[in-house]
């Protein structure tokens, strides 16, 4: 067989570092470049389905995913704003594995590149170009450097750099809500639940809460409608006391949670509406480089998961010739899916804040207990026997 291709990562985030072990533990060459001059997350949570745990558990991840997280059990519930009880959650596969966890993101991307050989990762590189013919693939970076490769895979961000040398331009489309997001210690409130996902849906806004670094921290969420200035900055410092006042007479779970914040940051809520392409030539993009999706499925990290997992499958069964036509059969095999999955956070998002089209709650909260079926089928999801598949097209 020719000579497997060598393949270069842009972006060190969840979605780049989880494709590097991927790739790695099928046997490819990897390597991976960051922007920013450490590798990192800011202080917030990330929530692990079983649709994407089984592949870290596939590249020997599976141990430091229980060490770090909080696994997620059975008690976990969804609740009207007064706290009145609406639904459970389903948090297992229809096969009853409960591997669901949260995990502290700064946690997961420690991970992530630990588990990856050392020199494989190269901070300080801000991607500013790139170029391909029939040989090879080039990045240029900010500080100088060029890299080459046989195989580039952008997995750098919604704000990607190199999605122009795939797809037409396209906007963020803003959704008028703002995440506020922070930590709370456990041992502030002792009497937290430290194994279960909660939830409150309220007129317009929504309160998540979920344990994260084995149930050592709470991690809190809070999504409200934005205001002008929020418009205009993706992410920002938040001030705890508006945000106590944007839940006030919510449950008291939630106003005692909320007493003990110190400090917050909020997010502007943004995706992108599905691509027409991911992939030209020897450039394809993975995770929110490709497709960016709003939180209300918890899907963003797991979907990139799932993405690393199918590209490396497929990869494995090329060589350099036929790397570019790999490319295409990820992009086939991905591409409608997530797009389902990017729908489907809009919709719930909807529900979750009792939009207009909710003014009988009754039909909201009986949606929402229903929804547990479209869970299951998210999560019973391995993509695996369908990369497999579809790379015998390479054959």
């Amino acid at each position: 067989m020719a000579l497997q291709p060598s393949i270069m990562i842009v972006g060190g985030g969840i979605g780049g570092l989880f494709a590097a072990n991927a790739l790695i533990a099928h046997g490819l060459r990897v390597s991976v470049y960051e922007q920013a001059p450490n590798l990192g997350e800011i202080g917030a949570g990330v929530f692990l389905t079983p649709n994407s745990v089984r592949h870290l558990d596939r590249v020997g991840l599976g141990p430091a995913v229980e060490k770090w997280g909080a696994r997620v059990g059975a008690s976990s519930r969804y609740f009207r704003h007064d706290g009145a009880p609406i639904a459970p959650v389903q948090v297992t596969d229809s096969s009853g594995w409960n591997a669901t966890f949260g995990m502290h993101r700064a946690d997961f991307v420690g991970l992530l590149a630990a588990a990856l050989p050392p020199g494989v990762v190269r901070t300080g590189h801000r991607c500013t170009g790139f170029e391909q013919d029939a040989n090879s693939a080039r990045v240029t970076f900010e500080n100088g450097a060029v890299a080459e490769a046989d195989i580039v895979i952008a997995a750098d961000g919604i704000h990607s750099e190199l999605r122009q040398y795939v797809a037409p331009p396209s906007r963020p489309v803003f959704h008028g809500s703002v995440a506020y997001r922070g930590l709370v210690p456990r041992e502030q409130m002792p009497h937290w639940p430290a194994n279960c996902w909660q939830m409150w849906l309220g007129n317009s806004k929504h309160f998540l809460v979920f344990p994260v670094r084995a149930g050592e921290l709470i991690n809190y969420v809070g999504f409200v409608p934005a205001d002008q200035e929020m418009k205009e900055s993706w992410s920002a410092p938040g001030n705890p006391d508006v945000l106590r006042a944007e839940f006030a007479g919510w449950d008291p779970r939630i106003e005692d949670l909320l007493s003990k914040v110190e400090k917050t940051f909020r997010w502007a809520l943004y995706d992108r509406e599905p691509l027409p392409t991911w992939t030209k030539g020897k450039l394809t993009l993975l995770g929110d480089a490709a497709h960016p999706m709003l939180p209300h499925l918890g899907q963003g990290a797991n979907q990139s998961i799932e993405d690393g997992m199918a590209l490396a499958t497929i990869l494995a069964r090329a060589d350099r010739q036929t790397a570019p036509a790999a490319l295409a059969v990820y992009e086939r095999l991905r591409r409608e899916r997530v797009a389902a999955v990017q729908k489907g956070a809009r919709e719930n998002g909807m529900r979750y804040d009792s939009s207009s089209s909710y003014a009988d709650l009754g039909v909201r909260d009986a949606e929402i207990t229903a929804h547990a079926s479209f869970r299951r089928r998210l999560y019973d999801h391995d993509v695996v026997p369908e990369a497999q598949a579809a790379a015998m097209e390479l054959a």
